[in-house]
């Protein structure tokens, strides 16, 4: 059953051994048809993406991802063997690469465990001790430090309150303001601790009361009081508290605002919410910038890489 919000559903008449036969043509002799490529997988759901990677494997003997990897290249090809890739194997491999590579992808560790669901960080973690074996908690701990290393650890228990706690509403707002802007230097622990842990329709509640209290968005107070990665992680708990696609469209405007292009991060924002909330991102976007996700796309990316982009987007908002 596709979301509501997703771009990408799953395709109605589907037939996975003519999707494989398809892709295999596809590949076959000279040259590769990257065109009939990028419109058939994303014309499917991940699930049936799985459903004809197992088919060509018992048509062809071959595996559909490696035959992949050797046609395309590029952004392309990431882009392809992203969308290829299980969901929750996706972020797992992310997590992976941002935490083992040469220095710390920490926005890669803020934007994953300060956007996914409890029951989808529960998954990210027995898959990463399953793929890796070894414990993603400790990775990130060994990997990370200070207030920083706090708040990832506390996000990786995927246990926050549920629901609206009424009577602790002005009591958190007044702690945040307590340990912030009404006092000389920052109580750090008080906004890991109830920013980490708190229902994010409760830190709504709280977010405007502490907005009446001190005249300051929390935003703003976060931006003056903390500084680093810690700054941006708060940032991103807080943004996604209040609303994840709006997270994600900012997060997609400034990875090609400006000279140059993040493609890592355009990449995995698009793979990895298509089936989710892609066209809530769009709506937040055109909402809160003066163009759309679709005319940013087409301006910022080329070639094949721009096609699946955009086929992933699924349409303009003018």
């Amino acid at each position: 059953m596709a979301t509501k919000g997703a771009s990408v559903k799953p395709f109605a008449q589907f037939d996975a051994k003519q999707d494989a036969e398809a892709l295999y043509g596809a590949m076959k002799g000279l040259g590769t048809d990257e065109d009939a490529i990028l419109q058939l997988l994303t014309a499917r759901s991940n699930t049936q993406r799985q459903q004809i990677a197992a088919t060509y494997k018992n048509l062809y003997g071959k595996d559909l991802v490696d035959n992949l990897k050797s046609e395309l290249g590029g952004k392309f090809e990431t882009i392809i063997v992203g969308l290829m890739t299980p969901p929750v194997l996706y972020d797992v491999n992310e997590l992976r690469a941002a935490i083992k590579g040469a220095g710390t992808d920490e926005h890669v560790l803020i934007e994953i465990l300060a956007s996914r669901t409890a029951k989808q960080i529960k998954e990210i973690a027995a898959t990463y001790k399953k793929e890796y074996g070894c414990v993603l908690e400790d990775d990130i701990e060994g990997d990370t430090s200070g207030h920083f290393k706090r708040l990832l650890v506390i996000l990786m228990q995927a246990s926050r309150e549920e629901g609206i706690n009424a009577g602790c509403i002005d009591e958190d707002a007044q702690v945040l303001f307590e340990a912030g802007e009404k006092k000389y230097g920052t109580d750090e622990d008080k906004f890991i601790t109830i920013l980490g842990n708190r229902s994010a329709e409760h830190l709504r509640k709280v977010f405007d009361q502490y907005m009446k209290i001190s005249g300051y968005e929390i935003e703003e107070s976060i931006t003056r009081e903390t500084s680093g990665s810690l700054k941006n992680l708060l940032l991103a708990v807080v943004k996604c508290a209040r609303s994840v696609p709006a997270y994600f469209a900012e997060s997609l405007y400034y990875s090609m605002k400006g000279a140059g292009t993040d493609d890592k991060t355009l990449i995995r924002i698009m793979v990895s919410r298509s089936e989710v909330d892609m066209l809530d991102i769009r709506a937040q976007f055109r909402r809160m910038f003066a163009t759309s996700l679709h005319s940013m796309i087409n301006n910022d990316t080329s070639g094949d890489y721009r096609k699946t982009l955009l086929l992933l987007c699924g349409g303009d908002d003018h």
